[in-house]
């Protein structure tokens, strides 16, 4: 009893501690352009659903989505038929989500300016996203399929190949940080996420799914519903700053009809439980505190 005691007291000492290195969440609804590729821009409409159920008025205000592309793609739209350079232009907007695929991407930064310029405070956010293949293989072209098997793949290996692209990542975005001497750009580690999920499958801890294919609709990667839903709650993590623990079975989950109600809310339990516990470690996703911050 005693020793229940002193663990239930340690977690909530842990939690406090936990909580004085986050900075404060964003209680207003955000006003969110995208940018993104069929790995990024189904988050568009599943972040306003999850903010919304969070009672946020979360607006879409401008999307571009094009198949399998770089920010590149985007950037080179005329301005004319592009509704995100438009809606950068108004200065009404307070988050602008990109997703590349391969670094270099110098279009990243020219939308950054673009946004900043009609919006010094606009954030922009570039994710992270899992291997296409389950592989980090940045030289081949985008379109590559290869038959991979889901169920195969050496998850140490995927990690490994994960953490590497997520550092290239990193790297660029802190040199665009550094020209522009403030943190404007801000990163969504939805493949760190991703893998976190899937070892939870292989050690049977994730309800309803019982092998890592059921989390993708092909060998190339794109992802099914629970996949979707944990990369949109990393999301709506970083835009809000806070966890969506607690909130409400998402709309996108009546997808999956082999899963019962109780795995669904045990699985949205912990899809909601990876997210935060990624993006709030992640010393670049806009949620801790700055070191100098932190220590004072």
């Amino acid at each position: 009893m005693q020793a229940s005691l002193l663990l239930a007291a340690f977690s909530l000492f842990a939690t406090i501690a936990r909580a004085q290195d986050l900075v404060p969440p964003i209680t207003e609804g955000q006003r969110v352009a995208t940018c993104g590729h069929s790995f990024h821009v189904f988050t568009y409409k599943q972040v306003e659903d999850i903010a919304k159920s969070a009672k946020l008025a979360h607006q879409l205000v401008g999307l571009s989505s094009i198949g399998g592309s770089m920010v590149q793609k985007h950037w080179d739209v005329p301005e004319e038929k592009s509704a995100v350079k438009q809606v950068l232009k108004t200065g009404k907007v307070d988050v602008l989500t990109l997703s590349p695929i391969w670094l270099p991407d110098p279009a990243i930064e020219e939308f950054v300016k673009l946004g900043l310029e009609h919006n010094p405070a606009l954030r922009i956010t570039v994710q992270e996203y899992w291997m296409p293949n389950d592989e980090y293989n940045p030289v081949y072209p985008l379109d590559v399929r290869k038959k991979v098997d889901h169920n195969a793949t050496d998850i140490a290996q995927l990690r490994d190949a994960t953490q590497r692209y997520a550092k290239d990542i990193e790297d660029y975005v802190s040199g665009i940080n550094q020209r522009l001497g403030k943190q404007s750009v801000f990163i969504v580690p939805v493949g760190m996420a991703a893998v976190t999920l899937r070892e939870k499958i292989l050690k049977g801890e994730a309800p309803g799914l019982k092998t890592q294919g059921e989390i993708f609709k092909d060998t190339w990667g794109h992802a099914l519903a629970p996949l979707q839903i944990l990369s949109s709650y990393c999301h709506f993590a970083v835009i809000y700053r806070r966890s969506p623990a607690g909130l409400p079975v998402p709309t996108a989950f009546k997808a999956l009809k082999d899963i019962s109600d109780d795995d669904k809310a045990k699985l949205n339990a912990l899809l909601q439980q990876i997210a935060w516990d990624t993006v709030s470690h992640h010393p670049m996703a806009g949620v801790m505190k700055p070191a100098s911050v932190t220590a004072k």
